[in-house]
């Protein structure tokens, strides 16, 4: 059976992190435990997790929030309608139109089986979606850890997980992704509860 977080174990997971690393241990006791950050399977969280790439949170959201001002429901039959125009009025790169579009086709077309990641181990999740265009290291692994919510993933590439890291250790600069991951193990087998504390940190530093 996959392990999946869930509100309990996530908050038991944080208290054993803590308990074996000093950073995330003040992490706890100065902002507390980090949200679950799940979100709803499926090709319409995929396409925001797209509009994430190399954007803002803000900036993504606000996007996400048109297409579903235009659509109602975020189907790839409904997303196949709008035009080039429509899309670039929404906030589609021309590279990100060509990646949510081939992935509406090929749901449709039933190339691309969604629910059947859910019965996957986290590397065939990995393989099989980056097998699309326009889904690489970090879009698998965020749909791995907050859409499956696998609870031992380490996002490739992820600015504000690393950010907070070089922050709370007191690192010149931030690590290379190899490195983060040596630096990690000793969070294993929660490295998703591990991440979420550091998202939780840099969101709540932000706001002070």
């Amino acid at each position: 059976m996959i392990r999946q977080l869930n509100e309990t174990n996530l908050r038991e997971a944080a208290s054993w992190l803590a308990e074996r690393d000093t950073a995330l241990a003040h992490v706890l006791e100065r902002h507390g435990y980090p949200p679950l950050w799940n979100r709803t399977p499926g090709f319409s969280t995929l396409v925001h997790i797209i509009l994430e790439q190399q954007v803002s949170l803000a900036s993504a959201n606000a996007a996400f929030r048109r297409l579903q001002e235009q659509l109602g429901e975020v189907t790839p039959e409904n997303l196949l309608v709008l035009s080039d125009e429509a899309l670039r009025a929404i906030g589609f790169s021309r590279q990100k139109m060509t990646y949510t579009r081939a992935l509406a086709s090929r749901i449709l077309q039933e190339k691309l089986n969604l629910s059947a990641l859910f019965s996957m181990p986290d590397d065939a999740v990995r393989t099989f979606l980056k097998q699309f265009n326009g889904i690489g290291d970090w879009t698998a692994d965020i749909y791995l850890s907050e859409c499956l919510l696998r609870p031992d993933i380490l996002p490739k590439g992820d600015i504000a997980m690393q950010e907070a890291f070089r922050v709370l250790n007191n690192l010149p600069e931030r690590p290379a992704h190899d490195d983060f991951v040596a630096q990690t193990l000793h969070w294993r087998p929660w490295r998703s509860v591990g991440t979420r504390m550091l998202w939780h940190y840099y969101l709540c530093e932000r706001k002070r």
